[in-house]
């Protein structure tokens, strides 16, 4: 008996990236992302290696942090997912 997904690996990435956007421009530590998207560190930093090499977010460090911060591209996705959600939504479907 599997385990059932709690969500999906692109509503994980939708929290991050609308995570990153609330940030602005300063962005978002890791630390941050992890509390408010309910993931670990590692996830966090994983999953944002992927939104980066799909140029969605930018890493930015500092002395003592890595930050996150959403591109142009991000935003622009950010928008058309909000959207898919919404005719999921009155669809009444799970993505």
């Amino acid at each position: 008996m599997s385990k059932q997904q709690y969500r999906s690996e692109m509503g994980i990435m939708g929290d991050i990236l609308n995570v990153t956007m609330e940030g602005g421009r300063q962005g978002a530590i890791v630390s941050a992302i992890s509390r408010r998207a309910n993931l670990s560190h590692y996830a966090v930093i994983e999953k944002c290696e992927k939104l980066s090499t799909a140029g969605l977010v930018q890493t930015v460090r500092t002395d003592k942090n890595r930050l996150y911060t959403i591109t142009e591209k991000g935003i622009e996705f950010v928008q058309e997912f909000r959207k898919f959600q919404s005719l999921l939504d009155a669809l009444n479907l799970r993505y």
